[in-house]
């Protein structure tokens, strides 16, 4: 896998306390062609290309350290399956612990040669499609109940992913607003906010 690999960014947290266990830093992929109603960042949906960055680039410009892990959510993630492979692998290589969000099954992306490999590099995944209404508030990392979080390695237990009621809002340059987080929007006390590109 080359170094090389470009991906299609929407926008990267630098850190953030809501995408995982511990302060993480998120890639949120751009382009997703299930739609699902009622998704919380629809402005990740569009094919079209946004930024381009190796994950060299991407850890370059944006990885501060002091993080535990990295999460990648989209936006679909497997529909770029070459630059997730190679973001999570120099993820494992930097020893940060590696979670990612997908609107397939666990069971479609073992059917696929080329997700499948990008799996041996995930410590948990959080797979099938956003179902508005299968939300409760009491979900786990989750936004819908038919969603499960899979443990692919023994880093992590369900417990590490208890982060009840907390969203963040990123405002990007452009005033675009990307939400990021479990709970609803309300209460208001509990939403922290970035800038980022």
């Amino acid at each position: 896998m080359s170094e090389a690999t470009l991906i299609n960014i929407h926008a990267v947290l630098k850190t953030s306390s809501v995408n995982g266990p511990g302060l993480r830093m998120v890639v949120f992929f751009q382009g997703c062609s299930r739609n699902c109603p009622g998704c919380f960042n629809p402005q990740t949906h569009p094919l079209d290309a946004k930024t381009l960055m190796t994950p060299a680039e991407i850890f370059n410009e944006y990885y501060a350290g002091g993080v535990e892990g990295i999460t990648v959510s989209g936006g679909e993630p497997f529909s770029q399956p070459a630059g997730l492979e190679r973001l999570l692998e120099s993820s494992r290589a930097r020893g940060l612990s590696t979670v990612v969000y997908t609107g397939f099954t666990h069971e479609e992306l073992l059917k696929m040669p080329e997700a499948s490999v990008a799996l041996t590099f995930t410590d948990a995944l959080i797979d099938g499609p956003f179902e508005i209404e299968k939300t409760e508030k009491t979900l786990l990392a989750r936004g819908s109940t038919n969603q499960r979080t899979i443990f692919l390695t023994g880093r992590y237990a369900e417990a590490d992913f208890y982060m009840p009621g907390k969203i963040e809002l990123i405002i990007g340059k452009n005033g675009i607003v990307t939400g990021t987080g479990f709970g609803g929007i309300a209460p208001f006390g509990n939403i922290a906010f970035h800038n980022t590109p």
